[in-house]
């Protein structure tokens, strides 16, 4: 693991610059596939060329078949797989370190004296310093997720067509300098079947998160699964948002007739003193 040590240190800073769906690939990335593949990979494959076998005795046969079926180790795929992969998280990390590197010096000039005339502002980070993905840090977010797709379905079919995806016991081998048709074996063909499962599903996940996270990007920063907003429509064809007075409730209608009642009561009382006082002048 001494050899990852400083991919993995780099790797580290980029998940305070990336998103929640981001944070989870780099942690499939870590667990799953650099881990498994330092601490599981070399006891499995460590005998891969030592256990290939073939039935002759031929100089050379043996090798020649070894490289006929194996072009390239596994174990060196894997790791050219999982470099090849992060390299434009990299570059992407490159990109959001000289944009901090640069607003941080753009705040301290406005902090100083006579900064405060200055109208251009830090734009992607805050007072903490958390990044903001927006604007031409969104582009190269979604560039470099777009890149680690495009790889990382390279890599898959690549392996497909190289060795499939299933180690048989027996290989069949006619190349020169063999003398006929022989008959290669490998050591432990199921327990590096199960392995090279494994590694393929982690690779699938991988691909999986990058291609939700391009949607989670686009859905949240460009708002196209936000829902419009509300507005009241005052038309014939909605006559119920046309504005009118609000209806009274029933409790209230009948406190204002009882209120209409004495009101009517005390003008008709009030009406009565005064005919009878105009009587008796």
């Amino acid at each position: 693991m001494g050899d990852w040590g400083f991919l993995s240190g780099l790797l580290d800073k980029v998940q305070s610059h990336s998103t929640v769906i981001g944070k989870i690939w780099m942690v499939v990335l870590f667990l799953f596939r650099i881990m498994v593949l330092g601490a599981g990979a070399e006891s499995v494959w460590g005998d891969e060329q030592s256990g290939f076998i073939c039935n002759t005795l031929q100089p050379g046969c043996e090798n020649v078949c070894y490289d006929w079926t194996f072009p390239i180790s596994h174990i060196r795929f894997w790791v050219m797989q999982i470099i090849f992969v992060s390299t434009p998280t990299l570059v992407y990390l490159g990109h959001a370190v000289h944009i901090i590197h640069a607003e941080n010096k753009m705040r301290e000039r406005l902090l100083s004296p006579g900064g405060t005339r200055r109208l251009k502002e830090p734009k992607y980070t805050d007072e903490k310093g958390k990044v903001k993905i927006k604007g031409s840090l969104l582009g190269s977010y979604l560039t470099q997720l777009v890149v680690k797709i495009i790889i990382e379905s390279a890599f898959i079919v690549g392996q497909y067509y190289l060795y499939g995806f299933v180690m048989v016991p027996m290989f069949a081998c006619s190349k020169t300098p063999c003398p006929f048709t022989v008959e290669c074996y490998m050591s432990r063909p199921t327990e590096k079947t199960i392995f090279i499962i494994f590694m393929l599903v982690v690779a699938c996940v991988s691909l999986l998160l990058n291609v939700m996270e391009v949607f989670y990007l686009l859905c949240t920063r460009v708002k196209c699964g936000s829902s419009p907003r509300s507005h009241k429509i005052t038309s014939a064809e909605n006559p119920a948002s046309l504005s009118g007075p609000r209806w009274t409730t029933t409790d209230e209608a009948l406190k204002q007739n009882k209120m209409n009642i004495e009101l009517e009561s005390i003008g008709g009382s009030l009406d009565g003193a005064k005919e009878e006082k105009r009587l008796l002048s």
